[in-house]
């Protein structure tokens, strides 16, 4: 009995045992499957279907993408990546809590990352990278404590870099900020760091060289700072590939980094290295890419010492080398031709190097890009170049080669681009070259090449880009030129053609840009050019072209400028379309040219008379002789009659905004609105006319009103392009137009106003300058204030140069051209040398020409190379913001004497001397003595280094956006970025 119920016994709580893990293991599987089915409903889009599997007809555990244990049946692992599904993440995701493994990426997920993922304590994989992620950087990942790898790169992700304990490998390309943590080096196991384009800030903690185990470290298109350790090489034995461009590292290069043996990849251009280069790189067996172009590395290296250079023919592996800008000098090593027969890319253009390219260049037979641009280099170009049979890109521009252009070239049969242009080159063009049918850009500018421009050249069918102008070209231009129909610009100008302009030009439909100036063309502009309608440039000055005008062209809507000055044109200057605006255009030098807008003054067109002019000549005597005497009467009856209406007629306002957008005004509403344009209604006077305080009838709030002065000289051009920009642009930071008026006065006499919205508190530039005092006191503005403006207004510049319909170019970013209204909210002005700009390309030979007709701009806030007759562009903009931005926190103009500024030459280079020891010196003792009487002292104490720091981040935003050569300036958005930061981290010293 007692043995029957022992059995009874075991048996119970067996089945016990067993239902009770049948329910929770029930239960689980519920809950995971409930998690998966909510991930599959934040899904908005799945383009392939993958997820129609998730459905209740099949266990979850075969769903696509999901993995589960075998003996539980959990879900273990989720797959999903390069699927392009789109959605959000479900928080439920944290309820898999047997989850190891995420990996979702290369997908379109936006939104939040949920906090819920910290609750994956199993979790030792996530790859969430190349999606839209927002927000902060998951913190509570920090949970996940058998993590190993993350990467988040490709996202949007925003704040500073979190610490976790276990992790092997991190990726992060987002918008991180802050400093890297020292906390990093404490992962004795990580092995992959990969922080690469964020806006990381400070210097390298110095521990995190000493990682062992790291292999890959990312830190490129960061704003840190400081410089390599000399032990580098021997703390990161294992070291594979660094990645550290586009930053503001300084100091030597290590010369220890040849103890990293495993070294594959070593990229630090763009940086402030200096030399001199390591001798003994050649050492590096696994070497395949040295990037260490953008360095002053040749500054502490003697001209044709190339130790470093030739070490490298030991690099058996290396395929690409580049030294672009590198102040490198002396005369080209022969050695070139001894580096390893793996060299694909080798950039050594921008140096100052010089002597001639050996034939035995012909050894480097895997060749793909050969960059010598801009150096000294002589001789010519060998023949042996032809051996070269994967070369895709050959640049040799901006030398002084001189000789021919050999025919070995058309044995490149890959060759995509050939920029040879402002060289010695002569002869006559070979007619091989054009057997090479991928040829897309070929540039031979600027040499004495001579002779008929080959019928051959219509077989590069491929080619977009074709400029031969500036050479010694002469004959008519073959008629089957329109078969290059993928050509996007083409420049002929300044040779010796002859002969007619080529109607056949219109098979070209893709052409945007076609310069013919210079020549000898004559005829009538082709009918057959009125297809073209990409055409964004065209000059054909120059030349001897007769006839008309053609109608057409006003309703060209993409063209930016149209040259056909200089040439034999005659008759009517249409008024419509481009016609209507001045800067868009040019036909001087055309005699025979008459009417046109009244700006251009050319003399009026005479009247057409009727052929029967002689026939009616008699007969009109008569009538004469008979209604003189009438028509006097009725003269004197039209001229009392004209007394009355004229005061009416005078007015009536000739509408320049014509949309029911803008309310039209007479001159009389605004003599009304601004009590006969009163001193006391005047606010403003510049160059072109006054601003006057005004209230409309029909407007309830206070307006300003822009009168010109007509008659000084642009005043007119002013107006046209100020109308022509803010009706096309719409943004908070810009000054919003209401209408503009275009009549005459009860003189008769031109009369043109702009209506804008009043700012109550009047320009910047009053307020970092005042002239009176107010109520008192000097007005200030406190450092936060003067943030959120340079803030403001850099928004207003990146949606000018890229949001709006057409690239904006502002052409005078100034104090006085920024208004600030009741909030202190700041909005730009004063449009009138703004210009349409147009996108360029990063090629070198692909770039897009616009001239400036003398130098436009304030002087102090003009950039220089506009001096030198460069066309303008986005960077001009971001120089003058630059300059505005050093103006507004130092409280200095710049054009104050270099006496007030330390003898140095402008203020660009009195801030960059002062920072960062002497940051607090330099700033506008006015933000000092606001952030002094903030709290007390010992408040003050505690937030100064805080507050230098601020300032500090802001100076060098203005500096690296005035810096002298343009393309080293940063883009408008990169400076809104670091602004932003700047921000942060003063609202978080104030809390």
């Amino acid at each position: 009995m007692t043995f029957n119920f022992l059995q009874f016994n075991i048996l119970f709580f067996f089945v016990l045992g067993t239902s009770t893990t049948f329910v929770y293991s029930f239960s689980n599987n519920v809950t995971d499957q409930q998690a998966l089915l909510s991930f599959r409903y934040s899904i908005t889009d799945d383009p392939s279907g993958v997820l129609n599997s998730w459905n209740n007809s099949i266990h979850f555990c075969h769903w696509a993408g999901v993995t589960c244990s075998r003996r539980r049946q959990r879900v273990t692992a989720l797959n999903l990546s390069s699927l392009d599904l789109g959605g959000t993440l479900s928080p439920h995701t944290g309820n898999l809590s047997l989850l190891r493994s995420i990996s979702l990426h290369r997908n379109r997920f936006h939104g939040l990352i949920p906090n819920e993922i910290g609750r994956l304590v199993r979790l030792q994989y996530l790859n969430l990278g190349n999606n839209s992620f927002q927000g902060g950087f998951p913190a509570n990942l920090r949970h996940c404590r058998d993590i190993r790898y993350i990467n988040m790169d490709g996202n949007d992700l925003q704040g500073k870099l979190p610490t976790f304990s276990s992790w092997t490998k991190l990726a992060a390309t987002n918008y991180l900020t802050g400093e890297i943590p020292v906390e990093l080096s404490h992962h004795a196991k990580l092995e992959i760091l990969d922080l690469q384009v964020n806006s990381l800030s400070g210097m390298v903690p110095l521990p995190l060289y000493n990682i062992l185990s790291l292999y890959i470290l990312g830190l490129n298109n960061n704003v840190l700072k400081g410089s390599f350790p000399s032990y580098l090489g021997l703390t990161l034995p294992n070291l594979q590939g660094l990645y550290a461009s586009q930053n503001r590292f300084s100091g030597p290069l290590p010369p220890s980094i040849v103890n990293a043996s495993n070294l594959v990849l070593f990229d630090v251009q763009n940086n402030s290295f200096t030399g001199p280069i390591p001798n003994n790189l050649g050492t590096l067996p696994n070497l395949q890419i040295l990037d260490l172009g953008f360095n002053p590395l040749g500054d502490n290296i003697l001209p044709n010492d190339w130790k470093f250079f030739n070490s490298l023919v030991n690099c058996t592996q290396l395929n690409e080398l580049d030294l672009h800008e590198s102040s490198l000098r002396g005369e080209l090593p022969n050695s070139i031709a001894n580096l390893s027969t793996t060299m694909e890319r080798l950039y050594m253009q921008d140096n100052s190097i010089y002597g001639s390219i050996a034939p035995e260049i012909e050894k480097l037979v895997n060749l793909i890009y050969l960059d010598f641009r801009d150096n000294f280099l002589t001789g010519s170009i060998p023949q042996s170049i032809g051996k070269l049979s994967k070369l895709g890109g050959l640049y040799l521009s901006g030398n002084n080669i001189s000789g021919v252009i050999p025919t070995s070239i058309s044995n490149i049969t890959q060759l995509f681009a050939l920029a040879v242009q402002n060289n010695q080159l002569e002869g006559s063009i070979p007619t091989q070259l054009f057997n090479i049918s991928t040829l897309g850009e070929v540039s031979l500018a600027h040499n004495r090449l001579r002779g008929a421009i080959p019928d051959e050249i219509v077989f590069i069918s491929t080619c977009v880009y074709l400029d031969l102008s500036r050479n010694l070209f002469s004959g008519p231009l073959t008629p089957n030129i329109g078969s290059l129909k993928h050509l996007s610009v083409l420049d002929l100008s300044y040779n010796k053609l002859i002969g007619d302009v080529p109607a056949t030009l219109d098979g070209c439909l893709m052409l945007e840009e076609l310069y013919m100036a210079g020549n000898l063309l004559q005829g009538k502009i082709p009918s057959s050019f009125k297809i073209l309608k990409n055409l964004a440039f065209l000059d054909l000055s120059n030349n001897n072209i007769s006839g008309s005008i053609p109608n057409y062209f006003g309703g060209f809507r993409q063209i930016i400028f149209l040259n056909l000055s200089h040439n034999k044109l005659e008759g009517e200057v249409p008024e419509e379309g481009l016609f209507s605006n001045v800067s868009a255009f040019s036909i001087i030098g055309n005699l025979e040219l008459c009417g046109g807008i009244q700006v251009l003054h050319l003399h009026a067109c005479p009247r057409k008379v009727s052929r029967n002019k002689k026939k009616a000549f008699a007969l009109r005597i008569i009538v004469i002789a008979v209604l003189v005497p009438l028509g006097l009467l009725f003269a004197c009856i039209a001229l009392i009659f004209y007394r009355r209406r004229n005061s009416k007629k005078l007015n009536e306002p000739v509408p320049v905004l014509k949309d029911d957008r803008y309310p039209r005004f007479s001159y009389q509403d605004l003599l009304r609105a601004t009590n006969e344009f009163s001193p006391d209604n005047l606010i403003g006077e510049g160059k072109y006319g006054s601003v006057y305080e005004g209230t409309l009838e029909s407007i309830e709030h206070i307006v300003a009103i822009k009168v010109l002065n007509v008659e000084v000289h642009g005043a007119s051009k002013n107006f046209l392009a100020e109308c022509e920009t803010l009706r096309s642009v719409r943004h908070r930071n810009l000054i919003k137009i209401i209408t503009a008026c275009s009549s005459t006065d009860f003189k008769g006499n031109d009369f043109r106003a702009l209506v804008f919205e009043f700012m109550i508190n009047g320009s910047l530039d009053n307020w970092l300058h005042p002239s009176l005092p107010n109520q008192g006191n000097i007005r200030n503005l406190s450092l936060l204030q003067r943030l959120n403006i340079s803030i403001d207004v850099a928004l207003g510049v990146d949606y000018l140069h890229h949001h709006s319909h057409a690239s904006i170019i502002h052409s005078d970013i100034k104090p006085s051209n920024i208004l600030l209204d009741e909030g202190f909210v700041a909005r730009i002005g004063d449009f009138g040398l703004a210009r349409f700009g147009f996108s360029t390309t990063t090629s070198d030979i692909n770039r897009a020409r616009m001239s400036s007709t003398g130098v436009r701009g304030t002087v102090g806030y003009v950039p220089p190379e506009y001096g030198m007759g460069v066309e303008i562009s986005a960077k001009g903009d971001v120089y003058s913001y630059g300059i505005l931005l050093l103006e507004m926190f130092s409280g200095k103009r710049p054009t104050c004497s270099s006496a007030l500024l330390e003898n140095c030459s402008n203020l660009h280079d009195y801030v960059k001397k002062a920072l960062p020891q002497s940051v607090m010196n330099i700033t506008d003792p006015r933000i000092k003595t606001e952030e002094e009487e903030d709290g007390s002292e010992k408040k003050h104490s505690h937030r100064k280094a805080n507050v230098a720091a601020c300032l500090t981040s802001v100076f060098e935003v203005g500096i690296l956006c005035s810096v002298e050569i343009p393309r080293d300036r940063i883009d408008i958005s990169v400076a809104i970025k670091q602004l932003h930061v700047a921000r942060d981290k003063l609202l978080q010293c104030k809390q």
